[in-house]
C-alpha cells in the first residue's frame, strides 16, 4: 500500500504552475494584467519563437520596492487583497498572488524595477523558482519582467505546445482583447523583432478596435449604449448585413476584464433574431459594467469565466441595448459602398457576377416572354441566302424549308430580296460554289417525340417554402424532403469518394478574408491541407488571408465564411483525417442549394430519386433529410382515423 506523504515545495509549485501557466499566452496575460493593475499607461510586450524563447513585458507603472522583490515571487503573495471580505468585491485584474511564483517555477526569470520617485532600481534573477540576491541596478520608472526558456525543467509540457506561429497568434489575440478592454493604455507587441500591434492609448474604444481588429471590421460597427438597473452596457455591434461565419469576433468585457460567457452570447444573438441570416453570427465589442459585488470572478484559474448574481438582469440589459440599436436603424442596414463596388455605366459589358446574382438574372429572363426558337441550322442558311436562294433548291433542301416554316420561320416568298434583285446592273455574277455539299446539309424530317411514361414509384406534388419538397410514394405515403440537407449529403459523399483533387476556379479578383489572429494562424498552419481541397491561400498580414483559388463547387461569395468555419475546425484539434472530413462538411454545405432558392423541377427530381432510393438519409451533420407521413398518420391529423 502506498504511503501518504506531503509533496515538496518544488513539486507543489510545478503542479500549481500547471493550473496557471498553460502556454506562453498565459504568461503574457498574467504579466500584462499586473502591469495594468500597477497603473501603467504604456505596456510593451516582446516575444521570440512564439514566447517559448523569450517573453519581455515592460510598463511604466508604479514599480516594486527592492525589499519586496523576493516576497513578490512567493506563493499567495499579493498587494491586492487584505482580508476574506475583499474576495467579495474584487476590482483588480489579478488578486491570487500565484502568477509570479508559477511562472518562475517553470522558467528563468529576471525582473528589473524602479518605483516612481526612486533614485535607482533593483534587479532579481530566478531559475526554476529559486531566487538569487537582489542587486541595485539602473532602470526606468516601472517594471520589466523577462522570461526565458519556458518549461525548460518540465519536458513533458513541451510536447503539448503548438507551432510558434500558433503561439504567436494566441499572444496577439490576447493583447487585442486587453487593448480593447482598456483603450486608455497604449499596447505594443514586438514579435521576432517586428512590430505586430500598436494601439494609440487615447481612451477611445473605436481607436483601439481599429488598431486591434482592422479597418474593415471597425467600419461595420454600430455604437450601442444602454442600462438596465445597475447594469450598464456600451460598445459596438456589427450591422446585420455584416455578419460573420463564426463567433470569433464576439468580444465581451465585464468591469474591464475579458471573459467568455454563454449568457452574454445568447443575449447578443437574441437581439439579432429575425434580422440576421441563419448560420451567421454577429460580431461585437461590448463592455458590461456592474457593481463588483454582483459578479464573482474567482471561479476559474485563468479568470476568463465569471458568475453573475442576477443573470436575468444582465441578459435583459444586453438584449434590449442591442435590440434598441438595431430597431432605431429601421431594420435593414445599408452597407457602405467601397470604391470596388462602384457600378460601371455599361451594365451589359463584361460583368462579374456571383452565383446568386446570376441565378436571379436567369430567373428574371425565364419569366419574360420569348419569341419562337430559331433552329440551329437557320444561321447557316441565312449566311448563304444571297447565293443559294438564286438557284433552284434541291428536293431535300426544299422539303426542309417547308419544315422550317412550321417551326416559325418565314416562308421563302417572305424572305429578303435575292441577289438578282439587289445586285447592280451589268455586274457579272460569280458562280456559286458551296463549301459543304447540299446533301450533307439535309436534315431528317422532324418527328414528334412522345412524352416519356412516368416509371418512378413516386411523384413530386410540389415544393413549399422553397425549401421542402412534397413527394407522394406509391405506398400512399407523403414525404417532406429538405432539399438543402439532401444536396449537402450528395455533395459530401461525392467529395469524400473522389480520389482526385477537386476542380478549382481562379478568382478574377482575389478575396481577402478578415479573420482574427488565432483563426488566421490556424488557416496558415494548414495550407497544404487547404491546397489539397482546392484552396490557394497566402498570408496578407494583420490577420487577413488572401485567397486566389477556391473549389469550383464553392460560391466565391462564401469564401470568407468558409475560411472562418475552417479555422474553428482546425483550432479544435483532432487527426488530419478528422480535420479533412470536417472541412469537406463545410465545402458540401456552402456549395449546396439553399432554402429559399428557386429550384428547377429537374433538380428536385434528382434529389427525390436519391432519397427514395435510400442513398441519402441524413445530412453530414446528422440531421434527417426527409420526414415520412403514412396515410394513417395524415388522416389521424384530420381526425379521420
Amino acid at each position: 500500500m502506498p504511503h501518504i506523504q506531503q509533496l515538496s515545495s518544488h513539486v507543489a509549485d510545478l503542479i500549481a504552475a500547471g493550473e496557471v501557466v498553460e502556454r506562453p499566452a498565459s504568461v503574457v496575460k498574467e504579466l500584462v494584467e499586473n502591469a495594468m493593475d500597477a497603473g501603467a499607461t504604456a505596456v510593451r510586450v516582446e516575444i521570440r519563437r512564439g514566447g517559448m524563447g523569450l517573453i519581455r513585458v515592460s510598463d511604466d507603472g508604479c514599480g516594486i520596492a527592492p525589499v519586496e522583490l523576493p516576497t513578490a515571487f512567493l506563493r499567495h503573495a499579493t498587494s491586492k487583497l487584505r482580508s476574506a471580505e475583499d474576495l467579495g468585491s474584487i476590482g483588480t485584474l489579478g488578486f491570487r498572488g500565484e502568477a509570479l511564483a508559477a511562472i518562475a517555477a517553470v522558467s528563468r526569470v529576471e525582473i528589473l524595477t524602479r518605483p516612481k520617485g526612486a533614485q535607482s532600481g533593483a534587479s532579481l534573477h530566478l531559475e526554476g523558482g529559486v531566487p538569487g540576491p537582489v542587486e541595485e541596478a539602473g532602470a526606468p520608472e516601472g517594471t520589466t519582467v523577462t522570461v526565458r526558456d519556458l518549461f525548460y525543467n518540465t519536458p513533458a509540457r513541451l510536447k503539448f505546445m503548438k507551432k510558434d506561429s500558433a503561439e504567436t497568434a494566441a499572444v496577439a489575440g490576447l493583447l487585442q482583447h486587453l487593448a480593447m478592454s482598456h483603450p486608455d493604455i497604449s499596447f505594443q507587441l514586438i514579435k521576432d523583432g517586428a512590430e505586430a500591434l500598436h494601439t494609440p492609448g487615447d481612451g477611445k474604444l473605436e481607436s483601439a478596435i481599429y488598431a486591434a481588429l482592422g479597418r474593415e471590421f471597425a467600419r461595420s460597427l454600430l455604437a450601442v449604449e444602454g442600462r438596465g438597473g445597475e447594469v450598464a452596457v456600451e460598445g459596438y455591434v456589427t450591422m446585420p448585413l455584416q455578419s460573420r461565419g463564426s463567433r470569433s469576433m464576439q468580444v465581451f468585457f465585464v468591469n474591464g476584464r475579458f471573459i467568455k460567457s454563454q449568457l452574454l452570447t445568447a443575449a447578443l444573438e437574441e437581439g439579432y433574431r429575425n434580422q440576421i441570416m441563419k448560420g451567421k453570427f454577429p460580431g461585437c465589442v461590448l463592455s458590461v459594467t456592474l457593481p463588483v459585488t454582483a459578479v464573482d470572478v474567482n471561479v476559474h484559474p485563468a479568470k476568463t469565466t465569471v458568475k453573475f448574481a442576477r443573470e436575468k438582469e444582465v441578459f435583459d440589459a444586453v438584449y434590449h441595448t442591442v435590440l434598441d440599436c438595431l430597431s432605431a436603424r429601421g431594420g435593414a442596414v445599408q452597407v457602405p459602398r467601397s470604391v470596388e463596388q462602384v457600378v460601371l455605366p455599361r451594365q451589359d459589358f463584361f460583368q462579374s457576377l456571383d452565383a446568386k446574382s446570376f441565378r436571379e438574372r436567369r430567373e428574371q429572363a425565364d419569366s419574360q416572354p420569348r419569341s419562337a426558337a430559331r433552329p440551329a441550322w437557320d444561321s447557316e442558311r441565312r449566311s448563304t441566302a444571297r447565293v443559294a436562294d438564286s438557284a433552284p433548291p434541291a428536293s431535300g433542301y426544299g422539303r426542309f424549308r417547308d419544315a422550317g416554316g412550321a417551326l416559325g420561320r418565314p416562308p421563302a416568298s417572305a424572305a429578303g430580296p435575292t441577289e438578282a434583285e439587289t445586285s447592280p446592273a451589268g455586274k457579272p455574277e460569280k458562280p456559286f460554289v458551296p463549301a459543304i455539299p447540299r446533301q450533307s446539309r439535309e436534315l431528317p424530317e422532324q418527328q414528334t417525340m412522345e412524352p416519356l411514361r412516368e416509371e418512378a414509384p413516386w411523384r413530386i406534388a410540389g415544393e413549399v417554402l422553397r425549401t421542402y419538397i412534397v413527394c407522394e410514394s406509391e405506398e400512399g405515403c407523403v414525404w417532406l424532403i429538405d432539399k438543402h440537407a439532401a444536396h449537402e449529403r450528395i455533395n459530401f459523399d461525392r467529395l469524400k469518394a473522389s480520389r482526385t483533387a477537386p476542380m478549382r476556379q481562379m478568382l478574377l479578383k482575389p478575396a481577402i478574408a478578415e479573420l482574427s489572429r488565432e483563426d488566421a494562424a490556424a488557416v496558415l498552419d494548414n495550407l497544404p491541407l487547404l491546397e489539397e481541397l482546392g484552396f490557394s491561400c497566402e498570408d496578407f498580414g494583420g490577420g487577413a488571408v488572401l485567397v486566389r483559388e477556391v473549389p469550383a463547387d464553392l460560391d466565391a461569395g462564401e469564401t470568407s465564411a468558409a475560411l472562418e468555419e475552417f479555422a474553428g475546425t482546425l483550432r479544435g484539434g483532432g487527426t488530419l483525417d478528422e480535420k479533412r472530413e470536417e472541412l469537406l462538411h463545410t465545402i458540401a454545405c456552402k456549395s449546396a442549394i439553399k432554402g429559399g432558392w428557386k429550384s428547377d423541377v429537374s433538380e428536385l427530381r434528382v434529389l427525390v430519386e436519391k432519397v427514395q432510393s435510400g442513398e441519402v438519409r441524413y445530412c453530414p451533420h446528422g440531421r434527417p433529410v426527409a420526414v415520412k407521413l403514412s396515410r394513417y398518420e395524415l388522416e389521424k391529423l384530420f381526425k379521420r382515423a
